[in-house]
């Protein structure tokens, strides 16, 4: 049974792999190549593309990281390795939860309509409200980053006497969960944003979405169905963004458990938001839809 758990998830690991590559890579493409026409792009544009670029470095760290559960029990790596490994772990996944907050925001800062004052006067700033967001998510991963610094240099100063094997891996498993419980701490600012955007807009999509249906012919109208998939749109990336903050608490789990199956579900749960909510926003934005059906096509009369 646990050797049949194990062959699933890595299915279906590979299968989101391959997957999120391809949709994130998609979203860098086609970006890519309106910057090179247009020699600008917006910055929902802006956002969208560095999003995509950090969730490919997710993914692959994600699966690093399963294909070493997987194969591998325990290895020995050098202090600079740990700081390498660490490092890019830390600044891909929070350039990846932070621009997903920061395009959930400017959603609902362009889409919502709320009449209070200081939901205009953010609206009317979008861009010192962006600004603001893009300094103050630097600041948080250099403070990251200092923090888990500091953790390294204790651990290398640990390592570096002489100690037996089993008290090494030792230290280096509690030194993994103390940076997985600091990511989770420095995880919940976004991800409380995040939330909180996302259910203004879903109240703000959902009351437009009933006046509409008063006044039009149901679902029939082009404009309650453009509505209607906003709305499922944002309860997707919501479930998702949900999804993966839940996966932070169950590695910090099966980490303190050494459990090798829970660690794999965990990484097979987490790498579904990075791969799967880029096929949704390329499903939402009627240019890379587009171009997406317009691959499609070709691909079609290829074959």
């Amino acid at each position: 049974m646990r050797r049949a758990l194990q062959n699933i998830f890595s299915i279906i690991t590979v299968t989101e792999f391959i997957f999120g590559n391809l949709s994130n890579g998609f979203i860098i493409l086609m970006n890519f190549i309106d910057l090179v026409n247009k020699r600008k792009l917006s910055s929902v544009e802006q956002i969208v593309m560095i999003l995509a670029i950090s969730r490919v470095s997710v993914i692959w760290k994600i699966t690093a990281s399963w294909f070493h559960t997987v194969h591998y029990s325990v290895s020995l790596v050098s202090g600079t390795e740990i700081r390498i490994i660490t490092f890019t772990w830390i600044i891909t996944n929070h350039l990846s939860l932070w621009f997903a907050t920061i395009l959930s925001i400017l959603y609902l800062l362009k889409v919502a309509t709320f009449s209070r004052p200081a939901f205009l006067y953010l609206k009317w700033r979008v861009r010192k409200v962006t600004l603001i967001m893009l300094l103050g998510n630097l600041v948080l991963l250099i403070l990251n980053m200092i923090d888990v610094d500091i953790h390294i240099e204790d651990l290398i100063h640990r390592l570096v006497r002489n100690t037996t094997w089993s008290s090494e891996i030792s230290k280096l498993g509690k030194f993994s969960m103390q940076v997985r419980l600091k990511m989770t701490l420095f995880s919940l600012i976004p991800f409380t944003l995040a939330l909180i955007s996302c259910l203004l807009l879903i109240i703000s999509l959902w009351k437009h979405l009933q006046k509409m249906q008063l006044t039009s012919n149901g679902h029939r109208d082009p404009r309650t169905k453009a509505h209607t998939n906003a709305l499922k749109i944002v309860i997707s990336f919501l479930l998702l963004y949900a999804t993966y903050f839940l996966t932070y608490f169950i590695s910090w789990v099966s980490k303190v458990h050494e459990n090798k199956l829970a660690q794999m579900f965990c990484f097979t749960l987490g790498l579904l938001y990075p791969s799967s909510h880029s096929f949704i926003l390329i499903l939402g934005n009627s240019k890379l839809r587009q171009a997406f059906l317009l691959v499609l096509k070709q691909m079609r009369c290829g074959i």
